[in-house]
């Protein structure tokens, strides 16, 4: 997602969002990287089937907790641990709570090895690692060949535009408004004659609602504010005084 203009403050709000995936693994084989990256290396044992995989899925949804890859952006110690991978170090990573909301076998290829899965997640999810985990329950091996992001909230990738149709002339009706993106938030209404207020970015009373949330008036998405105790405070303004 590109965010642009007065926009590029809610980028903060896009990165949190849950993201759905569609992803295939090569079954029967591991990959220091958990992806084609890396070396497929076989495992003993034959492969899962289907059954086999559809029985411990349920495993693997809710909230889990989850090792991060070597090969990740997270920071351990100051220092990106894909350049510790680089460099041949490994560190002891612990484990950090994700929640998988859905996750479902699609379809087995026995002839590749392959089985492709739908995922529904909470930010922050390594889908290589929930599909290395899985196929580590059943005492086999598995790897990504394969990963596309199907949805971040509710923006889902087929009303994405390719870049080549970004034609000048025609951008505009390609732009989502800032009212899309946050509809995820709890709306609070305000009156219209509180719109200078939230415009100048002002302190209010609280609203009691928790975490950030929309600040509309009329109809016209004002601004995101958050609760600090008895007071409203603005996170990011969108609307002119």
């Amino acid at each position: 997602m590109l965010v642009i203009g007065r926009a590029t403050r809610l980028a903060r709000y896009v990165t949190p969002m849950d993201k759905s995936y569609t992803t295939t693994a090569r079954l029967g084989f591991v990959s220091e990287t958990l992806d084609a990256e890396g070396e497929p290396v076989p495992v003993e044992g034959p492969i899962p089937d289907a059954e086999a995989i559809r029985t411990k899925l349920p495993e693997f949804t809710g909230r889990i907790l989850q090792v991060p890859p070597m090969t990740s952006a997270l920071k351990v110690g100051g220092r990106r641990l894909y350049d510790l991978h680089r460099r041949g170090v490994e560190v002891e990573r612990e484990p950090r709570p994700v929640h998988i909301h859905a996750f479902d076998l699609i379809s087995t290829d026995p002839d590749d090895g392959t089985a492709t899965f739908e995922v529904s997640c909470s930010s922050g999810t390594y889908v290589r690692s929930l599909i290395s985990d899985l196929a580590h329950s059943l005492n086999s091996g598995a790897y990504l060949t394969a990963l596309r992001r199907t949805h971040v909230g509710d923006l889902p990738v087929k009303d994405a535009t390719l870049p080549e149709a970004l034609d000048k002339p025609g951008l505009r009706n390609h732009i989502i408004q800032p009212e899309a993106v946050l509809r995820g938030l709890t709306e609070v209404e305000v009156g219209v004659e509180d719109r200078r207020a939230v415009c100048n970015g002002r302190k209010m009373g609280a609203f009691g609602v928790e975490g950030s949330y929309r600040v509309v008036a009329g109809g016209e998405l004002l601004a995101v504010y958050r609760d600090e105790g008895d007071e409203a405070r603005a996170e990011v303004v969108l609307c002119a005084p």
